[in-house]
């Protein structure tokens, strides 16, 4: 099929929407809260190192998949290709739900912390209202900016890497070089915090590892743009990769730095801010430097929910092109000025915002928001890794490969995407009540039943599984009739 889409892209462009999207100043700071009730700062720093080296592997393995199949269908499109239309259908369906419920989370969570950098400037109590409205526009400012075209969302990612990284950089050493007293090492690397009701440290640990866990979704966003990325089968697979591991090295720093500047626990917990890392720049530098660094914050969440959407609409343009969608002629329409997929950009806007809609009245919500991201992407990014080593030999690598290792690696990565699965499900406090409850598995079984009845009623029938192709086709690709 000849490419529909502009191919402007170039590798670091590629690697910027994936670095873009995992945000180490969205996930590193959102639930660093969360972190320090469910264990603290051992089991924030402790599983940040752990969940890094595996998200790594998983990225490593879908990678070598990628590289394969370089197309916008992503992990969808891949599973077709190694195990059938099922699969396809219902990685698909997963993955789609992920990068809604990723937009959702990432750009309420920037609303969030603009609320509380209000509250700090004007003296606005933050209220659900005034935060859903801070959503939509900050949703809006995404639409309007992706329809834009690729060239405008490349420059913006790019900018987002540096602006990441020397954000990191201006916050741990506005809060290391601060007068205020420290915390010695002992506490940021052994403290462990327990307020979640439940008794086994062990399971303590496993559920704080979710800070790491959730922080470390969305890298599949390279192979969204991968038709519109120059030499697909190799920047697409390095542009995972190094999304992964510049994450895991400038996330434990900002994590660390942020422990080591904390002046009193339960008032940072408690902070009226309602976000536990603004409190520590207040008790640090002061409202005015306070400000300063929480506007690098969400300036970088901005950035994160950018690419985000990009990559989201990306998925909506592949998966309608192979009619899995409902409307899928219009879903699957490029704007002939722009090359860029409109329509599919503004659905991802709007979804997002109904997914978030019962935040105005439940503080759960947002959980259940968070929920949808990981236990939709994360399975999404197992599936063709197990596929590919399930296919054996007749499985033929891309020119990014990982050889000999790619099997060993695979079934450690394809193990840690069950037993995370697993984990994203656990309840996280005790008593569970309806505001404390995880709904991650009742999200999972939504969707896998949302997938399965869609199938039954009109996947068989209408799905066809369609690419274009994203660079000069492998040899794996040309074996499949391409």
């Amino acid at each position: 099929m000849r490419p529909e889409l502009s191919r402007r892209m170039g590798p670091f462009g590629n690697f910027a929407i994936s670095f873009s999207v995992i945000c180490i100043l969205a996930g590193g700071m959102s639930l660093f809260g969360f972190g320090l009730a469910h264990g603290g700062p051992a089991v924030m720093l402790g599983t940040w190192v752990v969940i890094g080296l595996l998200t790594l592997l998983v990225g490593m393995s879908l990678a070598d998949v990628v590289s394969a199949y370089p197309t916008s269908g992503g992990p969808y499109f891949m599973a077709d290709k190694l195990g059938g239309p099922r699969w396809g259908w219902v990685t698909g369906w997963l993955n789609l739900l992920g990068l809604l419920g990723a937009i959702a989370g990432i750009d309420y969570g920037a609303a969030a912390f603009t609320s509380a950098f209000a509250q700090m400037q004007w003296d606005i109590t933050p209220t659900p209202g005034t935060t859903m409205l801070i959503f939509g526009g900050i949703l809006l400012l995404h639409g309007l900016l992706n329809s834009a075209g690729v060239r405008l969302v490349n420059v913006l990612n790019s900018i987002s890497v540096w602006w990441q990284l020397l954000g990191v950089a201006v916050i741990v050493g506005g809060l290391t070089i601060a007068p205020a007293k420290h915390q010695a090492p002992s506490f940021v690397f052994t403290h462990f915090h327990n307020d979640t009701g439940l008794s086994s440290p062990v399971y303590v640990w496993l559920v704080g590892s979710l800070v790491a866990g959730y922080t470390f979704c969305g890298y599949d966003a390279s192979a969204h743009v991968a038709e519109e990325t120059t030499d697909a089968q190799t920047s697409a697979p390095r542009g995972i990769v190094r999304s992964i591991y510049v994450s895991w090295i400038a996330g434990f720093v900002l994590i660390a730095g942020l422990l080591f500047a904390l002046q009193d626990y339960t008032a940072t917990q408690n902070t009226p801010t309602g976000v536990p890392p603004a409190q520590i720049f207040l008790d640090v530098l002061g409202a005015s430097g306070a400000k300063a660094l929480l506007l690098i914050v969400i300036v970088a969440m901005l950035f994160c929910g950018n690419a985000e959407v990009a990559a989201a609409s990306r998925m909506v343009y592949a998966f309608s092109r192979s009619r899995a969608l409902p409307g899928w002629q219009s879903w699957r329409r490029v704007n002939e000025r722009t090359k860029t997929p409109t329509r599919a950009v503004w659905g991802v806007i709007v979804v997002p915002f109904v997914l978030a809609l019962p935040a105005l009245w439940s503080p759960a919500a947002y959980g259940a928001i968070t929920a949808i991201n990981a236990v939709g992407m994360t399975p999404a990014y197992g599936i063709p890794v197990y596929l590919a080593l399930r296919k054996g030999g007749a499985y033929q690598s891309g020119p990014w490969s990982l050889g000999r290792w790619r099997r060993p690696i695979g079934y450690l990565a394809v193990a840690y995407v069950a037993v995370i699965t697993v984990i994203f499900c656990l309840p996280q406090t005790t008593p569970i009540t309806a505001g404390s409850f995880n709904y991650a598995g009742v999200t999972l079984l939504a969707a896998l039943l949302l997938a399965w009845a869609t199938w039954i009623t009109r996947g068989k029938r209408d799905y066809q599984l369609t690419a274009s192709y994203a660079a000069q086709p492998s040899e794996a690709l040309l074996n499949e009739g391409f």
